[in-house]
């Protein structure tokens, strides 16, 4: 069959990204914006918070490869440290809080963002001949504002996002939900990924073509099993016009 649609991986695919959640100054700023909400946690103690908070979100989650809730986990934070004063604040100022710590805490952590070279230009020449969308592991919190910020969120529908749903890549059922909103059979779609596992045996698994990016060049990590092993390899994002237009 023809392919109608690719999809893609965003992090390190499309999107050159680093963050650091452990910085002092992440944790030290938020504690001064939740002072002002009558909750007190110094910037280690709310760090250590953070990080407990999420490791027990994702152990309390059943699925094989569980995703966590960033906005969820803030909200707990609030509840389990509220005081008086927090809860004498009016009722749409602390449901609105935890996502604004969200959206907060990535700011704060993010380090570097933007696009790879070309890739605006190669999905602008993709989109004339295909449907594209996203399958990414993330939150919906910043998943979509940083591709608005990048320019590339109205390239894409459908966007799927494993903060969504509770579940993460490799889970083949991510993949699913773009095709049936696609209303495409999975050898119709190609799934574009930088990681071996995650992606490439993800997308294989729900039986997609595949790509791997590998942007250093060196394409080695997908040989971790038969089934991380791509159809094809790009180290440029300009080779996938002429890739997908071969069929082969």
């Amino acid at each position: 069959m023809r392919v109608q649609a690719v999809l893609f991986d965003v992090n390190h695919t499309l999107v050159d990204i680093h963050t650091d959640e452990h910085r002092d100054r992440v944790y030290r700023v938020i504690g001064h914006v939740l002072a002002y909400s009558g909750i007190h946690l110094r910037c280690g103690q709310l760090r250590d918070i953070y990080f407990a908070t999420l490791h027990r979100q994702r152990d309390q989650n059943p699925e094989e490869h569980p995703e966590f809730d960033a906005v969820a986990l803030w909200r707990t934070i609030v509840e389990r440290h509220a005081t008086a004063y927090t809860r004498s604040l009016p009722a749409d100022r602390i449901e609105q809080l935890p996502r604004f710590l969200t959206e907060l805490h990535r700011g704060l952590s993010r380090r570097r963002l933007h696009r790879y070279p070309h890739v605006r230009q190669v999905l602008d020449e993709l989109r004339n001949h295909y449907r594209l969308g996203v399958v990414t592991d993330g939150q919906s919190a910043y998943a979509r504002p940083e591709l608005d910020e990048l320019g590339l969120l109205g390239h894409f529908d459908p966007i799927v996002v494993s903060g969504e749903l509770g579940f993460r890549k490799p889970d083949s059922r991510m993949f699913d939900i773009a095709l049936r909103t696609l209303e495409i059979a999975p050898e119709q779609a190609v799934y574009v990924g930088n990681d071996a596992f995650r992606d490439v045996h993800g997308a294989r698994q729900a039986g997609l073509h595949t790509v791997l990016y590998a942007a250093d060049g060196r394409p080695d990590a997908a040989g971790c099993a038969c089934s991380c092993t791509p159809d094809h390899v790009v180290t440029d994002h300009r080779q996938l016009p002429r890739l997908l237009a071969s069929g082969s």
